[in-house]
């Protein structure tokens, strides 16, 4: 489609709950899951699962195909993202996972971090940068530590020489990380370890963002630009370019603009097809999850202002630690930030904010959702502890105990 022809073009216009569920279903939280497909398949529909260091539950990018596909192994989960080389690490909407086929779709980031040159402002001799690539080349796949150690202090950032130089090699694609050991990066030879048919494939910039923009926009359902530009951490240099013909049709949104005015989006033609059906999912939410990563849209469809706490000092901390939105009857309906002691799930911090959809009890929807969560990590009970209605109490411990 040509930029005339997509301002000429009849737009349809769609209301924010039919926004809301093209969302949801995109996502893989509405209608039946593709079981088959299995981790895999969530991978590949989404385009990229964040990663993060934070494990409560489970590490974030556990959580994602859990939140989708219910209580799938855990080990399966991790096998599906770092056995078989069929994923990659790389720097997408954060540090992500991707499958391997969008190796050739981030040329353009690689060649941007080449042609900056620098990584986070450090450098390191082309000797070091040398001596790297000729180790993983005669010794295979290695973490930092088997290169020679990551850091020279015990401070986060203070990398060795060696650290700075297979960072480097690994956003120039030079080096590729396919797998984790022990949560540590494993580094291997990009032209080694990535199948010599998507190796070898030189797309342009622009074919590169274009593709990536279809794939934002099919994982999200219906967007702004702001959505788009989002999912991948693009540029708006590189994206206006693209979005007039990168397979999206315009629509407009009742509700997405200031004061409840409707605004611009891109939907994807096949979430415009058939209306979304099916069963809303219920569980609770990673706050890495791309449903709700950008605050922003989280607001703009769901109503609800999230945010990390992790990282707020405690005594500033509103919801808690680790606060997992609650989704139930396609509504985000409350937060609860969990831990664990031994085979106890801890509900430290509960709040209920709203009602779900039609025929969705919140009390009830919280319980599914802790009692689910609980047998997925192992634990035997739930415990709740602040909860912001105390008289829901009674209500919701009977719930949790009548298994």
């Amino acid at each position: 489609m040509t930029a005339a022809a997509a301002h000429s073009a009849p737009v349809t216009v769609l209301s924010a709950d039919d926004a809301r569920r093209i969302a949801l279903r995109a996502q893989g939280l509405l209608g039946a899951p593709d079981r088959r497909a299995g981790v895999p398949g969530v991978l590949r529909h989404l385009g990229a699962v964040q990663l993060d260091t934070i494990s409560v539950l489970a590490r974030s990018h556990e959580l994602v195909p859990y939140a989708r596909l219910g209580a799938v192994g855990r080990p399966a989960v991790e096998a599906a993202y770092w056995a078989g080389g069929t994923t990659f690490e790389y720097w997408s909407h954060a540090a992500c996972v991707l499958p391997v086929e969008e190796w050739p779709l981030f040329a353009f980031r690689r060649r941007r971090y080449r042609d900056r040159g620098g990584l986070w402002g450090q450098r390191v001799s082309p000797e070091t940068y040398r001596l790297v690539l000729d180790k993983l080349r005669a010794e295979g796949p290695l973490t930092s530590t088997e290169l020679g150690g990551a850091k020279k202090t015990a401070d986060w950032w203070d990398w060795s020489d060696t650290k700075i130089a297979v960072e480097r090699a690994l956003a120039f694609g030079d080096v590729v990380c396919t797998e984790r050991r022990s949560w540590k990066r494993v580094y291997a030879l990009a032209e080694q370890a990535v199948p010599a048919a998507l190796f070898g494939q030189d797309r342009s910039d622009e074919e590169c963002v274009r593709t990536l923009v279809a794939q934002a926009g099919a994982a999200l359902g219906v967007a702004t630009r702001a959505d788009l530009l989002d999912y991948h951490r693009l540029r708006a240099e590189e994206l206006d370019p693209v979005l007039a013909d990168c397979g999206l049709v315009p629509v407009e949104v009742a509700g997405w603009g200031p004061d409840g005015a409707q605004a611009r989006a891109w939907a994807d033609p096949a979430a415009l097809a058939t209306a979304p059906r099916g069963r809303h999912r219920t569980t609770l939410l990673s706050p890495f999850d791309s449903l709700v990563w950008d605050r922003a849209r989280t607001e703009r469809i769901f109503g609800m202002t999230h945010r990390l706490e992790a990282y707020t000092p405690k005594h500033k901390r509103v919801h808690g630690y680790f606060a997992m939105p609650l989704l139930a009857g396609g509504r985000l309906i409350g937060r609860v930030d969990p831990a664990r002691e031994g085979r106890t799930l801890v509900a430290r911090q509960v709040s209920l904010t709203a009602g779900g959809g039609r025929g969705t009890r919140p009390v009830e929807s919280l319980a599914t959702a802790l009692r689910e969560a609980a047998d997925w990590v192992g634990c035997d009970t739930v415990r709740v502890g602040a909860l912001h209605d105390e008289r829901l109490r009674p209500d919701l411990e009977k719930l949790l105990t009548d298994r």
